[in-house]
């Protein structure tokens, strides 16, 4: 971080005149007050009708917050039915109570001249007392708010309003204390008091964020951070650090006042340093939004954020500086923020084994040595996606050097091979969500209860499309497509493979969409650019909602609509397991594989690959829960625990796929050849169901016709034959209608 310019020092007075020069006319004013319709400083009115304050907390002013609170806190809808008369401030004040006297009242509601006749007169009833006719005041109170005269000579206020300016605010300017009653409960920012360098500060970073026109920003914010610059005592916001300022607003109930402090704090610092490679390089800490290129195109159009990559971390300056270089190769490459800071991270684990093991030379980097790293990255904490992005990313760091020529003291033998970074671990539990949860979820009257229409229609297209959430809350304002059958199609930006992609979408899911953007036109008329704008702080719309929002009014409606699992449990799920979800549903509704990857624009069919396997599952689990019996009428059943499990599941699995017979199944492993020359029914391996029960009785007729033909005939040898086929058809038949019969009465009892 750049250290403080010192106070009066030729660069100070060089920034101040660059300043003097920058901020435009009408921000240079020491009280800020924004029109009325500015969609940046906004400030909405208080709720209560005819009430002129701004709102400060829950929709009221502060005068109508303490009324309500001195109410009960009841339900608002009652509290501003009879919100009572106008608060403080903003009522006429009292005359005296003598018709037709101007002056303000006093003691007994008189004023203190109709007061001081009255007690002359030894305090008369005041019905039957005849009160003398005082001279018209000579001026009126100087509040331009006030209707009362002036009840002496030399007095620049009424009665009321002197005694307010004498005691409240100790008799101050006249012409502040004027200014100040009229701003009490106006929308304004007030940088009265504050150093010159300081004030043209705030000016700028009104100025900025008028012109950036993005975030709104409350006035009652800038005010809240003014107040933080005027107790920290300083003449500059450059006198601080970030994190000095920061931690100094550690202490505080609000967060918006020191981000503004802040975002005004680097602008500050573009306009004395600039912005780009030239400016930042150098810096231990990177300030990537201020850095050009390192946006992708799905967020090209809306504000880089404040994303920080802190090379401090790392304590060897020769390691530092090689990491910059290759860092600023790959960013300037396009590599993406995520990729970046895993890259600094493997760099920062190889500097610490580094300096427990003492080496402080690229020189001494040797086969050897990176062999004791790998064991050293084994036995750190983290998943097998950390400990395999710090080598690879340190592999190809080294690469760098050597391809670049930064430094040629690197020894040849500093390499990592494939067999060095141990496989991936299979993944074997599923992730897709269960029927019975999905029920829920998909119910009508649970998806009603979303308050917000976003958060129910980006619920909807994760269902129904199988989108990352990442690609949700990137979606255009113009998403929609439609082919020459004028089908409808979701064009969508792909953010981990970095490319444009479409799915077919239903129609209702795309008269969901058009009511959609019809409701983001009618709050931003004149356009966004994305179709989940962020609801708060956005003057233009074209800030993008962020997955972390989504996520969180996503657990506020499961809570709501209390989803629970089968075990009874709230049900707690994340976005992407409705991707799962729905590859797992097209798979098991017999969609090819191939199809399915198409939807969800998979690289390789190795991601669906995985929801293949989970279809064989449910396959499988069909088939042992269904009754198969052989030629003796005996259960086949598979071992589900046994050493051949798997095997027998895929012979007979792949038996089911390759040899289906009319009326059964083979299961004769293929690599087998049959004896039996058709003759299944006498195949001591032929399997069948009740599924075919209708084909063997009809089988079972025909082979009594024929063996009665055959005996008829004499042909003794071809009734033996089919009598063994009718006898082995008796016992299948008459096993699978007992087990029936027994599941009917079952059900009956």
């Amino acid at each position: 971080m750049t250290s403080p310019v010192p106070l009066f020092s030729p660069g100070r007075a060089r920034f101040l005149e660059n300043l003097l020069a920058t901020v435009r006319t009408e921000f240079r004013t020491e009280i800020y007050r924004p029109a009325p319709d500015d969609p940046v400083f906004i400030a909405p009115p208080c709720a209560v009708a005819d009430c002129d304050r701004v709102a400060a907390q829950r929709g009221l002013c502060n005068g109508h917050v303490i009324r309500w609170r001195h109410q009960g806190r009841p339900e608002m809808a009652e509290f501003l039915a009879a919100a009572g008369p106008p608060v403080r401030g903003r009522r006429p004040l009292p005359s005296c109570r003598i018709p037709g006297c101007r002056y303000g009242c006093s003691a007994q509601k008189m004023c203190t001249r109709h007061y001081d006749r009255w007690a002359r007169a030894g305090r008369p009833d005041l019905e039957q007392w005849a009160a003398p006719v005082l001279p018209s005041p000579v001026a009126e109170c100087r509040l331009t708010f006030c209707t009362l005269g002036v009840d002496a000579p030399g007095k620049f206020f009424c009665h009321s309003h002197h005694e307010r300016w004498d005691r409240i605010a100790g008799r101050c300017d006249p012409d502040r204390f004027i200014q100040d009653c009229d701003l009490v409960g106006s929308p304004h920012i007030d940088l009265r008091g504050l150093p010159r360098q300081l004030t043209l500060e705030f000016q700028y970073g009104l100025q900025c964020r008028a012109d950036a026109h993005r975030r709104t920003t409350p006035p009652r914010t800038v005010t809240q951070a003014v107040r933080l610059a005027r107790a920290a005592g300083v003449a500059s916001l450059m006198d601080l650090t970030e994190e000095q300022w920061r931690h100094s607003a550690a202490s505080g109930r609000v967060r918006e006042p020191v981000l503004f402090l802040i975002e005004v704090r680097d602008a500050l610092e573009v306009l004395r340093d600039g912005a780009g490679w030239e400016s930042e390089y150098h810096r231990d800490v990177w300030r990537l939004e201020r850095l050009p290129g390192i946006t992708t195109p799905a967020t090209a159009t809306v504000p880089r954020p404040r994303v920080r990559l802190h090379f401090e971390r790392i304590g060897q300056p020769w390691l530092r500086e090689l990491a910059k270089r290759w860092l600023r190769l790959r960013l300037t490459g396009g590599l993406s923020i995520t990729a970046a800071h895993t890259g600094l991270d493997a760099l920062v684990c190889f500097d610490g084994f580094l300096t427990h093991v003492g080496i402080s030379r690229l020189a001494d980097i040797d086969r050897r040595l990176l062999e004791r790293h790998l064991a050293h990255v084994a036995s750190q904490p983290g998943g097998h996606g950390l400990k395999k992005g710090r080598i690879s990313n340190l592999n190809l760091f080294f690469q760098a050097i050597r391809q670049n020529g930064w430094d040629d003291s690197l020894p040849g033998t500093a390499a990592f091979y494939p067999g060095d970074i141990p496989p991936e671990p299979t993944a074997t539990a599923s992730r897709r969500l269960a029927e019975h949860v999905m029920a829920q979820v998909e119910a009508e009257e649970n998806l009603d209860r979303w308050d917000n229409p976003s958060g129910r229609l980006i619920t909807l297209i994760l269902i129904r499309g199988g989108l990352r959430i990442s690609s949700v809350i990137c979606l255009d304002f113009d998403c929609l497509l439609h082919d020459g059958q004028d089908a409808p199609y979701l064009r969508y930006f792909n953010t981990k493979m970095k490319r444009e992609a479409a799915i077919p979408i239903d129609e209702e899911l795309e008269q969901a969409i058009h009511d959609h953007q019809q409701r983001v036109l009618d709050r931003w008329p004149q356009g966004t650019g994305v179709l989940f704008p962020r609801p708060h702080a956005n003057a233009s719309g074209k800030l993008r909602m962020s997955d972390s929002s989504y996520r969180q009014m996503l657990r506020r409606w499961l809570a709501t609509c209390d989803i629970r699992d089968e075990r009874g449990q709230p049900v707690s799920l994340t976005p992407h397991q409705w991707r799962h979800t729905f590859a797992c549903r097209l798979i098991n509704r017999d969609v090819p594989q191939e199809v399915v990857r198409v939807l969800l624009d998979h690289e390789s069919s190795r991601m669906t690959a995985h929801y293949a396997r989970i279809t064989d599952q449910t396959v499988r689990r069909r088939w042992e829960a269904a009754m198969k019996v052989n030629i003796k009428g005996e259960r086949v059943a598979l071992d589900p625990g046994g050493p051949l499990d798997q095997a027998q599941w895929a012979k007979t699995r792949y038996g089911i796929a390759t040899q289906t017979l009319p009326n059964g199944y083979c299961g004769l492993p293929v690599q087998k050849t049959c004896p039996h020359a058709n003759a299944c029914l006498t195949c001591p391996v032929f399997i069948t169901g009740p599924e075919f029960l209708p084909e063997l009785r009809e089988q079972h007729t025909r082979t009594l016709t024929l063996i009665d033909n055959a005996k008829s005939c004499g042909h003794t040898r071809v009734a033996e034959m089919n009598q063994q086929v009718a006898d082995n058809l008796d016992r299948m038949i008459g096993e699978m209608d007992d087990v029936q019969d027994n599941e009917a009465a079952a059900d009956a009892g």
